[in-house]
């Protein structure tokens, strides 16, 4: 509005000069008038003094001349509304009551003296009002459409990150290292997840370490409580083992001392005890200084491939005089069977399997029955011998060190109680199995060995 009032004030203004200086019905006049009417969208009328029309552009001379009469009658003014006034002219707002259009009028008289009115349509404001409305709102809109796209392409590129960024932190808190940052390294964010990838990599090796530290440590501590415990358990039971043939042996060399025995055949006798139990005591101290030395892991393992039937042959060649003087039938069928493993302390182990056959056969025909039998790759190596069956509750002990099912039966052989337990170790220091079944007429022990 305030542009369309500039320009009929400067409209005015060309036509006042125009009309000074050339009649108003000249041609230089007319052209001016022409050129300021197109180039303002104006319409225009000049009335002479004897109210006739004198010029006329752009409109109905009988409603410009009308309503330009209409404004220097005194009465009611009715649709107007006064937006300038000044000594040259009047600017007013016009709402046509037919048409409903509004204008803005400017009139009032020339220097040379005829009135003037200058018309121009509001309609044309309102449309371009319209036009530039419409445009800002689509201008908007694209705006808005771009500016989420922006923000949206922002978020992907900063919130996203540190998102991803928070919930490998939260990860890392519950010593979770898995998640890791993938990044392109080309912003601080993807460098700050590289060093958080890092950092992780850095604290996961770091608690493997401690973990692996602890492991260890606890390791040995276990292992010091065992081997403490396995000493208490062995000055315990040695001490028991070696009370009765110390013992005995005292008496009897006190007794041959004192001389109360007077006759060759008794100090024979009492002699022959002595050597006895000292061969014993011997024997006891040398398994338990074997089994110790298993159970504590200071025995090397020397793996070497040999065949099981020549060790077999030759254990029951050893036994065979003593299997002989108890009646005792000992059954071998060899076959030539290799295997990987150490043969020293096979042999130790299965020497104790034959002579604890040997010691407890019984029955109408005594038997020791040796068979060995291969499933997939491993080497079943079984000793059985006729007799009684052992108790279900008991089996699981027999592996303990100097337990005895029957102790007045093992004394009466010499038993220490300590082979089985030598069997023990040393399967499980060569990571094999053994164990110990009744069957329907004795007991079987065996063990294996690894064939590849």
């Amino acid at each position: 509005m305030f542009a369309k009032q500039r320009a009929l004030v400067e409209a005015y203004e060309e036509i006042n000069l125009a009309t000074e200086v050339n009649n108003l019905e000249s041609q230089d006049f007319l052209l001016s008038l022409r050129n300021i009417c197109e180039r303002n969208n104006l319409s225009v009328i000049i009335l002479s003094r004897d109210e006739k029309v004198v010029v006329s552009y752009q409109g109905n001379d009988l409603i410009l001349k009308q309503r330009l009469l209409s404004y220097f009658m005194e009465g009611s003014r009715l649709n107007v509304k006064v937006i300038k006034r000044s000594d040259d002219f009047t600017i007013e707002q016009y709402t046509d009551p037919v048409s409903g259009f509004e204008y803005l009028d400017l009139f009032g008289e020339l220097s040379t003296g005829e009135r003037f009115m200058l018309r121009t349509s509001v309609e044309g404001i309102k449309a371009n009002v319209y036009i530039s409305n419409m445009f800002l709102i689509m201008i908007g809109l694209v705006g808005i459409i771009a500016g989420s796209i922006t923000i949206q392409i922002v978020m992907g590129r900063i919130v996203k990150p540190i998102l991803k960024l928070t919930e490998i932190s939260e990860k890392i808190t519950q010593l979770d290292f898995n998640a890791k940052y993938v990044g392109k390294g080309e912003d601080e964010l993807d460098q700050l997840g590289q060093n958080i990838n890092q950092m992780s990599e850095k604290l996961e090796s770091t608690i493997c370490e401690l973990k692996e530290a602890n492991a260890n440590l606890m390791k040995d501590i276990e292992k010091k409580e065992q081997q403490e415990e396995s000493q208490r358990e062995f000055i315990a039971n040695a001490s028991h083992e070696l009370k009765t043939p110390i013992a005995l042996i005292q008496g009897y060399a006190e007794g041959l001392k004192e001389g109360i025995i007077e006759d060759k055949d008794s100090r024979d006798y009492y002699c022959d005890v002595i050597v006895d139990e000292a061969s014993k005591m011997n024997s006891l101290v040398k398994s338990l200084m074997s089994l110790n030395e298993l159970e504590l892991g200071n025995n090397s393992v020397n793996i070497e491939r040999f065949n099981v039937a020549e060790l077999i042959q030759n254990q029951i060649q050893t036994m065979s005089l003593l299997a002989s003087n108890q009646g005792i039938t000992i059954e071998y069928e060899p076959t030539e069977q290799y295997v990987f493993s150490d043969e020293f302390k096979v042999e130790e182990a299965f020497r104790n399997y034959l002579s604890n056959a040997l010691n407890h056969a019984e029955g109408e025909e005594k038997k020791v029955i040796i068979e060995t039998v291969s499933e997939e790759e491993l080497l079943y190596v079984k000793v059985f011998n006729t007799g009684q069956q052992i108790p279900e509750d008991a089996i699981p002990k027999l592996w303990d060190k100097f337990f005895k099912v029957d102790k007045a039966r093992t004394r009466e052989y010499g038993g220490s109680g300590v082979g089985l337990s030598i069997v023990k170790a040393t399967m499980e220091l060569l990571g094999q199995k053994y164990g110990c079944e009744n069957r329907e007429d004795g007991v079987m022990f065996y063990f294996t060995l690894p064939m590849k």
